[in-house]
């Protein structure tokens, strides 16, 4: 059996991929802070998975004090164990159709600073290592610790306000826990390495994804222009790792995620 460590105990992703993944593999998870009392047993694992991360580390630009993936890399032996890094599609230029060689254009200090550490760590590891570029993660994260907002947090806070925000033709990309959880239980099953984009690859309204998140909601909530307009329409192209790991990962099967989110926070 496979056996994978998870670095990371109170966030969303390190949940949901230890509830998913441990069906079928040996799974471990432990907190950031017990790395150093768990270092004698790294190595012991095929994959190393961390979500965890330094709050300094999205905010200020790159130091490697806030680097916890760096700091993970040091204790693994490269040639025994692969490592999963959670990227971001934030270091690309927002543009439609971005693939894996597209122009990497980081913006903000945490997009810089993945991209830095995705350096360090393809020299650590050469080719045993999988980094993959997500997109916006759909799912419920409301029981869990927040370190910034994401879309849907945005989206329940507003609701909660009594409003909605209309998008006007704005776009993005996004992927559902769901999918997301089955696309790294395929990487490992598959044995892939290498870079990857992680999304739906389509092109995704935001009033569409909002009317299927607001499906359930009784409440007729007053419709507010969007304020400020970021420029950020974007879709990522992910014919790349599809095509090696062959699941469905339709905008159907990302309306049918978003119906059941809505369905259990509004009824």
């Amino acid at each position: 059996m496979i056996k994978i460590l998870i670095i990371g105990k109170r966030g969303f992703l390190g949940n949901s991929l230890y509830n998913y993944l441990k069906k079928n593999n040996h799974v471990k998870q432990i907190g950031f802070k017990n790395l150093n009392k768990f270092k004698k047993n790294i190595n012991k694992y095929n994959y190393i998975i961390n979500t965890s991360i330094n709050k300094n580390y999205i905010k200020k630009k790159y130091n490697e004090k806030f680097d916890n993936d760096l700091k993970i890399s040091k204790l693994i032996n490269e040639n025994k164990t692969s490592y999963i890094f959670l990227s971001t599609r934030k270091i690309y230029k927002s543009i439609e159709n971005i693939k894996e060689n597209s122009k990497l254009s980081p913006k903000i200090n945490y997009s810089k600073n993945k991209l830095i550490t995705e350096k360090k760590l393809i020299k650590k590891f050469n080719t045993n290592i999988i980094i993959l570029r997500i997109s916006n993660i759909i799912g419920d994260r409301s029981s869990f610790k927040k370190l910034h907002s994401t879309f849907v947090d945005i989206f329940f806070r507003n609701i909660k306000k009594g409003f909605i925000i209309d998008n006007k033709k704005d776009f993005k990309d996004f992927i559902g826990i769901d999918k997301f959880c089955e696309i790294i239980h395929k990487i490992i099953q598959k044995k892939l390495k290498g870079i990857y984009n992680v999304s739906i690859g389509k092109k995704i309204y935001l009033n569409e994804i909002i009317s299927w998140l607001n499906r359930y909601n009784k409440k007729k909530n007053l419709i507010k222009d969007k304020v400020v307009i970021d420029n950020d329409n974007f879709y990522l192209n992910n014919d790349k790792l599809m095509s090696k790991i062959k699941i469905s990962n339709t905008k159907n099967n990302l309306k049918k995620f978003c119906l059941k989110l809505s369905k259990k926070k509004f009824t």
